[in-house]
C-alpha cells in the first residue's frame, strides 16, 4: 500500500503531462504485447525449412503437386504463398520475370505485415521523454514565476512544488521511454529475422522454378499431350 500510495502522490505531483505520458505508455505495453505474441508466438523461423519440402516436386516438374501442397499451407506458412504465387507463374509459362513478380508481390505484403506497429515504439520512447522534458520545464517555470510573487515565508514551498513536478515528469517520462526503446530493439531483430529467414526461403523456390522452368512446362505438356490421346483413343 506505500508503494501504491508513493506513486499515486508522484503521478499527482507530475502534472498534466503525467496523464499525456501515461497515454503513450499504455498505447506502448498493448504494442509490445500484441508483436510479442505475434512475432514470438505465431512466427517461427522455419520458412526456410518449409520452402525445402518443395525441392523434389519442383525438380521432377510436378507443378500441380507444388500448387496443392502450397495451398494447403497457405494459411499456417507465409512462405507457402509466395510458392503458390511463383508455381502458378510457371505453370502458365510466365517466365521468369513474372515468377519473380508474383513471389515478390507476395514477399512484400508479407514483410510489412512482420514489421507492422513496430516502428511506434521508437516513436513512442521519442515522444516519451520528450514529454518528460516538457514536463520539466513547465515545472521549473512554474516554480520560478511562484516564487517572484509570492511571499517569503511560502517560497521555500512553492519552489519545493514546481521543482517536484519538474523531476516526476522526467522521471515518468524515462520510465515510459526505456522499455519501449528496448522493446523496439529486441523486435526489430526479431522481425529482421524471420524476414530474412521467409526471404531465403523464398530465393530458393526461385531458383529452382527459374533453373528447372523448361523442365516443368515441359514435362506440364508432355502429361496433357498425354492425356488427351489416351481420351481420344
Amino acid at each position: 500500500m506505500d508503494f501504491i500510495t508513493s506513486v499515486s502522490q508522484a503521478f499527482t505531483q507530475g502534472g498534466i503531462w503525467m496523464y499525456a505520458i501515461l497515454a503513450i505508455q499504455l498505447v506502448s505495453i498493448a504494442v509490445i504485447i500484441e508483436r510479442s505474441i505475434v512475432l514470438y508466438g505465431k512466427k517461427k523461423i522455419t520458412q526456410t525449412a518449409t520452402a525445402l519440402k518443395f525441392e523434389d516436386d519442383i525438380r521432377r516438374g510436378e507443378i500441380d503437386a507444388v500448387i496443392n501442397k502450397a495451398h494447403n499451407l497457405s494459411n499456417t506458412e507465409p512462405i507457402a504463398k509466395a510458392i503458390l504465387a511463383g508455381a502458378q507463374s510457371a505453370k502458365f509459362f510466365g517466365g521468369k520475370e513474372e515468377i519473380q513478380a508474383k513471389m515478390d508481390e507476395v514477399l512484400l505484403h508479407e514483410n510489412a505485415l512482420l514489421d507492422r506497429r513496430v516502428g511506434y515504439l521508437s516513436m513512442h520512447g521519442n515522444v516519451a521523454t520528450l514529454l518528460g522534458l516538457l514536463g520539466t520545464i513547465t515545472g521549473m517555470i512554474k516554480s520560478f514565476a511562484a516564487v517572484s510573487f509570492a511571499d517569503p515565508s511560502a517560497k521555500a514551498a512553492l519552489l519545493a512544488s514546481g521543482i517536484a513536478e519538474a523531476m516526476q515528469s522526467t522521471v515518468y517520462g524515462l520510465v515510459t521511454a526505456i522499455p519501449a526503446l528496448i522493446a523496439y530493439a529486441v523486435l526489430s531483430n526479431r522481425a529482421n529475422l524471420l524476414a530474412e529467414d521467409l526471404n531465403q526461403g523464398a530465393l530458393k523456390v526461385f531458383n529452382w522454378l527459374s533453373y528447372n522452368y523448361e523442365n516443368v512446362g515441359f514435362k506440364t505438356i508432355k502429361k496433357t499431350t498425354k492425356t488427351a490421346n489416351e481420351i481420344n483413343a
